[in-house]
């Protein structure tokens, strides 16, 4: 459908197609990157509980994923420098076999109620140090491995998708009936004999309350 919806000669190719539309950014836009964490920075990677890190693999085929804890649970080690906790999930480790065939990542910290974000881009590596990872250690869990980044670039991202979205704004979201069903979609999705909605909600439950750390 999309193939043949799509109108080829339409198709943007070169970045020059693109100025021509789109314009070129200010220069206060060009010189707010800096290449290390400052005090500003610092100080929103210590009041955010929530960052997306993005991997891509040696073919360049990407990955995107969520990371979470207390505020300030990403370690700051100096003004090049940061470690984000690998806490227990699927074992997919997507992030992780990405970053070992291509270190290049970048990341999006988040603070809940505000819409500028914080961008970081630079290569990263993974530690078993666990010297380092104790210092992230939650219940007397530390985890296991850690990823490590050496910052390239930094800089503030505008608000304009947080306002567009109204994604703080609790009265624009849904009711929690309107919601979709993670497990029913995992459920449809895994096809396998003997897993349900049920019983798939039922792993998330577990999973959530004893698998935190």
């Amino acid at each position: 459908m999309y193939e043949q919806e799509i109108n080829r000669s339409q198709l943007i190719r070169t970045e020059e197609e693109l100025r021509a539309l789109i314009g070129f950014p200010s220069e206060l836009v060009e010189r707010k990157m800096i290449a290390q964490l400052d005090h500003h920075c610092r100080d929103f990677i210590a009041r955010s509980p929530f960052v997306l890190l993005s991997t891509s693999n040696s073919q360049g085929q990407c990955d995107v994923s969520p990371r979470g804890d207390g505020p300030g649970f990403v370690d700051v080690l100096d003004d090049r420098h940061l470690v984000i906790p690998e806490r227990p999930g699927n074992k997919r480790i997507d992030s992780l076999r990405n970053i070992i065939a291509n270190p290049h990542v970048g990341m999006l910290f988040l603070i809940p109620g505000l819409g500028e974000t914080l961008r970081i881009n630079g290569r990263a590596y993974i530690t078993k140090d666990e010297k380092l990872l104790s210092r992230m250690a939650v219940k007397d869990r530390a985890p296991v491995v850690g990823i490590v980044v050496e910052v390239e670039e930094c800089y503030m991202h505008c608000a304009k998708a947080f306002l567009r979205s109204q994604l703080w704004k609790p009265e624009a979201w849904l009711d929690k009936e309107q919601l979709p069903s993670s497990a029913a979609i995992i459920a449809d999705h895994a096809r396998m004999d003997g897993v349900t909605a049920e019983t798939v909600a039922d792993r998330l439950a577990d999973g959530y309350k004893n698998r935190l750390y």
